[in-house]
């Protein structure tokens, strides 16, 4: 225990003073929020107005609200898995520079090293990616807010059980780079596709039918579906109010991708933790079991 506490301090550290790793991991998400605030907040905003019903009162305030939820839970949707591939470039760059095999050499067990690496990872990741949701919360009081504190608290929740994911899936792919032009091009690979892979560019509802089907296998759709949830979840209680049918909230709701289907069965959201958790602690083995049994062979 004590030498995975001293390996995790020190992969912290590392990471921190790393400025370039930092300022990557944290800006990244305050891009990627700026850019969906001007090109894609008029398009949803246009979408949602069009699909009201005729003749019911709707505020401009529930209607940026509305954009505002979709555009914060698309972010947070990308930016806790994005970060995490950026967070974990440590354990790449160790091996390049040699510092990696001088800690094999070590009573340290690989199992236990590779672990630390996760650790770090993933406490660097929450850090900035609540710290993004915090800049959400603002960006939100500034247009619209409709989030109640158990909403609050159930993205939070998402947010580490997709940090989580993001750290497990990252420490694989890492686990096969030797070199910081494979960085560079994972990096560029997944930061360019993730974001439409799992819903947070455009809605699932509209791929073709054959990529619904294929993405529905992804965890990473589950954790988009609940940060959809939990930050609509008073946009739609307030429209509920104001008396616009359930069937036009519930036509919403699937255009945003609340509501997920795999083949043709509607997904709950209690499902949606089980599938994402589950995934979890699948990479979770999996990394352990690479680090583990390639220890052995060697």
């Amino acid at each position: 225990m004590k030498a995975l506490t001293a390996l995790v301090r020190r992969n912290t550290k590392v990471f921190f003073k790393d400025k370039g790793m930092f300022f990557t991991s944290l800006v990244t998400p305050m891009i990627l929020l700026v850019l969906y605030a001007t090109f894609l907040a008029d398009l949803y905003r246009d979408s949602f107005a069009s699909s009201l019903p005729q003749g019911v009162p709707i505020s401009d305030t529930l209607i940026d609200g509305m954009v505002g939820g979709q555009l914060v839970s698309s972010l947070l949707s990308v930016c806790c898995v994005t970060v995490a591939f950026c967070s974990n470039m440590l354990s790449v760059t160790d091996k390049v520079t040699g510092v990696r095999a001088d800690l094999t050499v070590t009573p340290v067990r690989r199992e236990i090293l590779a672990f630390s690496y996760y650790l770090s990872t993933l406490a660097s990741t929450l850090l900035i990616a609540f710290a993004t949701f915090f800049v959400g919360i603002l960006y939100l009081l500034a247009i619209g807010f409709y989030l109640s504190v158990a909403d609050i608290l159930l993205i939070a929740l998402d947010i580490l059980l997709l940090v989580m994911f993001g750290t497990a899936l990252s420490s694989i792919i890492h686990f096969f780079l030797s070199t910081q032009g494979q960085i560079s091009a994972v990096g560029t690979i997944i930061s360019a596709g993730y974001g439409f892979i799992c819903g947070a560019y455009m809605p699932i509802s509209q791929f073709a039918s054959g990529v619904q089907t294929a993405v529905a296998f992804l965890p990473g759709t589950y954790a988009t579906s609940l940060f959809r949830n939990h930050c609509l979840r008073g946009v739609f209680a307030e429209m509920k109010e104001l008396g616009i049918p359930s069937t036009a909230i519930e036509s919403m709701r699937d255009a945003v991708d609340c509501n997920v289907y795999f083949f043709g069965e509607r997904v709950e959201e209690w499902t949606c933790f089980l599938i994402l958790g589950g995934g979890v602690l699948l990479l979770m083995a999996v990394y352990l079991c690479m680090n583990f049994f390639g220890r052995r062979r060697k």
